[in-house]
């Protein structure tokens, strides 16, 4: 298959440009705020001005925690030599691992702004985020970032070599931009399915059946965690970083911690509950 080669502009008005990747990102918080609102309707503790400051905290999370987390963990020495790089968000490069302690400071304070307990406050997202996984991994194959390493499955996709000099460079002499790849993993969209589609339906049903504080938090680590892990297998890591042990890449090193918190937090629960109930 051939990558259709999408405009990362989805509209220009004069100066001003709107790319596809921010569009991805307004679009996660809006059906985030729907999916709340609609969580809040279920749960008693939770009403719409309580999802709106949420929202609002997730929001500043999200975007300063991404965008640093990005620079600290996959783009560091080019911010050296960049340092506005760091307030182009339009360009793309946003770690999910930085938005996600972003997230986790600002479900913090909101928890303490509330009253409500730190868990109280992740178990009710976390369901939702997935929604934002989805959108954002949709504008990573817009902007054709993040593929995959050479495949011969069916839906395998070739892309210009201009993008990728170190899989064809004795072939860019010839047409730069017209000769392409062999055919590569779209990992962005399996990231789209495991970490959007697929963990979506499983926090949900998990997060029907009301499980103990912290059992929600605690999927949604070890799914995360999991699914990003499977991934990376496939997807070629950051050109400038490469792979750092053992054919272990960055994504798959910040997600362990990811998987192992999650499996303490769920025993904690269930034993919490246990005993509790006894």
């Amino acid at each position: 298959m051939l990558y259709p080669q999408i405009d990362p502009v989805a509209l220009s008005l004069g100066p001003i440009k709107v790319h596809w990747y921010g569009v991805s990102y307004l679009l996660a918080f809006l059906g985030g705020w729907m999916l709340c609102r609609l969580r809040a309707r279920q749960l008693p503790d939770w009403d719409d001005k309580q999802v709106e400051d949420l929202l609002f905290y997730a929001v500043i999370g999200v975007v300063v925690g991404g965008r640093v987390g990005y620079i600290l963990f996959y783009g560091f020495d080019q911010w050296l030599n960049d340092p506005l790089r760091l307030f182009r968000v339009w360009e793309g490069g946003m770690s999910f691992h930085g938005g996600l302690l972003g997230v986790l400071i600002a479900m913090a304070l909101l928890a303490h702004k509330q009253k409500k307990t730190f868990f109280a406050v992740t178990d009710f997202i976390a369901p939702v985020v997935p929604v934002g996984l989805f959108s954002g991994r949709i504008g990573n194959f817009i902007n054709g970032e993040l593929w995959g390493g050479v495949t011969d499955l069916p839906w395998g996709m070739q892309v210009s070599c201009q993008q990728f000099y170190y899989l064809c460079s004795d072939k860019l002499s010839l047409e730069p931009g017209v000769i392409l790849t062999p055919p590569l993993h779209p990992s962005q969209l399996y990231e789209a399915l495991l970490e959007g589609v697929l963990l979506f339906f499983i926090l949900w049903l998990f997060a029907s059946r009301r499980p103990p504080v912290m059992a929600v938090s605690a999927m949604f680590l070890i799914g995360y965690g999991l699914f990003r892990s499977l991934v990376e297998l496939v997807r070629m890591p950051d050109a400038h970083i490469g792979y750092l042990w053992s054919g272990l890449t960055m994504g798959q090193l910040l997600s362990l911690p990811m998987i192992l918190a999650g499996i303490i937090l769920m025993i904690l629960s269930y034993r919490n509950f246990k005993e509790n109930n006894q």
